[in-house]
């Protein structure tokens, strides 16, 4: 392996939903072998959704890339050792064929800081969990308490179509989605 000489953005490949667990331990790693000089960031892109839940908003990070970690590391054979030895970790991201990690371009960097910003000044957005056919429960409104389908989703919009049996005919109701959820 070529020895770099400037730090470049690459992707480790982990199981998904382990993201946050890879890069405690490449920083445990980093912290016990001094390696501070080699590693510049560790990033795992997220957002931040909410739910409502029984009537209550619950709010979670959502990962942007599952199965990715981003490091901008100067990547020579002991850093490349670390992360490959990490429990949780399938390799790198490559180039077709071969097993060398593969920098990512400028181009995708920017692409990748820029969908961060992006995420971060929108703020908080609630999740969008529901699809056509979903039994739902109407918790907010004149409606509330009454049961329905949806039946189209407007997630630009943040809002569903639900058709509500009332005095025995299906009406449709345009809802904002905090003011449903899924029925038990």
């Amino acid at each position: 392996m070529k020895r770099e000489t400037a730090r470049k953005w690459y992707v480790i490949r982990t199981y998904s939903g382990h993201e946050k667990k890879v890069k405690i331990a490449l920083e445990r790693e980093i912290e016990e072998q001094g390696l501070h000089d080699k590693v510049a960031e560790i990033v795992i892109p997220v957002e931040t959704v909410f739910e409502m839940r029984a009537g209550k908003k619950k709010t979670k990070e959502k990962v942007l890339f599952s199965g990715y970690v981003f490091v901008n590391v100067l990547l020579d054979l002991s850093i490349k050792h670390v992360i490959l030895g990490l429990q949780s970790v399938t390799g790198f991201l490559t180039q077709g064929q071969g097993d060398e990690p593969a920098a990512l371009r400028p181009d995708e960097v920017l692409r990748m800081i820029g969908r961060m910003e992006q995420v971060e000044a929108l703020g908080e957005q609630p999740e969008f969990p529901f699809k056509p056919g979903d039994v739902v429960r109407i918790v907010d409104g004149r409606f509330n308490n009454f049961e329905g389908t949806v039946e189209e989703v407007y997630p630009d919009k943040k809002k569903v179509k639900v058709m509500v049996p009332i005095f025995g005919r299906k009406t449709p109701i345009e809802l904002d989605y905090v003011a449903i959820e899924h029925h038990n």
